[in-house]
């Protein structure tokens, strides 16, 4: 994937700098931006923004902050290249969230290294969810490899969301996406508490997560988030379908179909020491006690304490 990294200068001064510095990388573009075509080039979200500030026309604390007040653009890192090298000119840069102030004359070679790794920081980063903030597929599976290593007893939680789906599609996916929010804030406040030490909470994507938790007792757990979950998911429904208890939805042969109000069905997988050897094993029971889960109509939760 190509990486497009716009350079901010009003005389073209840095972007040759920048192309001969990266000519063996053809994974960067590098584009040339003036001040007065900011607006325009934001909207393209670049992958990093780097500020010369030494050839633009206007305030550079000024050219931040609109970067940074830019709906698509927050979390764009900026690097702020400037001969200006007082420590309260460099202090004031990096309070707009700016992430390096870096001082002229430049390091060709810290540049480069500077830019090779916010690429790599920010592929990381593309590994946990942008929506519910959790960790997603990759640490998942390294936190149950860790797990196993360890050879101590823990239990897994597998759990999403029943009628989901007719949900977004009655109340669009922004809607959706308040509820799989509301889902990660659930799980994390009962998982993430002080009954618990070495917690883990994960987004595997769409209304799928993971919770694991040291030792094999978690019913009251399973219940609690349960009953929470039903009361509060409520307030994302309209006072009628919260009295009918269910939402009607158009099938694709124009069939009107009901759908009860969205559930939490939870998945738990009980690892007693020595009970798998991998986490394959552990995702295959995993599905399988979702499934039983899901099987029951409302909210619940289906715990597998099979010792083999």
């Amino acid at each position: 994937m190509v990486q497009e990294i716009y350079i901010i200068d009003d005389d073209d001064s840095s972007i040759w700098i920048f192309r001969e510095l990266f000519k063996d990388d053809p994974e960067y573009k590098f584009i040339s931006v003036k001040t007065e075509q900011i607006d325009i080039a934001l909207k393209n979200i670049p992958f990093l923004i780097v500020i010369n500030e030494d050839a633009i026309d206007r305030n550079v604390i000024d050219l931040c902050k609109k970067i940074r007040k830019d709906e698509d653009n927050t979390i764009t890192p900026v690097i702020v290249v400037s001969s200006k090298s007082s420590k309260n000119h460099r202090v004031k840069i990096l309070q707009e969230s700016v992430e390096y102030f870096i001082k002229k004359p430049v390091d060709e070679e810290y540049l480069y290294y500077t830019v090779k790794n916010l690429n790599r920081l920010m592929a990381s980063n593309r590994r946990v969810s942008p929506l519910t903030g959790l960790p997603g597929n990759v640490q998942i599976h390294a936190e149950l490899k860790k797990r196993l290593l360890r050879q101590e007893p823990f239990s897994v939680l597998y759990l999403d969301l029943d009628n989901f789906k007719a949900y977004n599609d009655v109340y669009g996916f922004l809607k959706g996406d308040e509820i799989i929010e509301f889902t990660a804030e659930t799980i994390s406040k009962y998982v993430n508490n002080e009954k618990y030490e070495n917690t883990f909470v994960g987004h595997i994507g769409g209304d799928d997560f993971v919770a694991i938790i040291p030792g094999t007792e978690c019913e009251k757990l399973c219940q609690d988030m349960i009953s929470y979950f039903d009361k509060n998911v409520k307030s994302f429904f309209t006072e009628e379908d919260q009295k009918k208890g269910y939402i009607e939805v158009e099938n694709r042969k124009g069939i009107i179909e009901q759908f009860p109000l969205t559930s939490l069905s939870i998945g738990v997988v009980v690892a007693d020491v020595q009970r798998f050897h991998n986490i394959l094993e552990i995702g295959e029971v995993g599905a399988q006690v979702k499934h039983s889960a899901k099987s029951i109509m409302g909210s619940s939760y289906s715990i597998d304490k099979r010792k083999h």
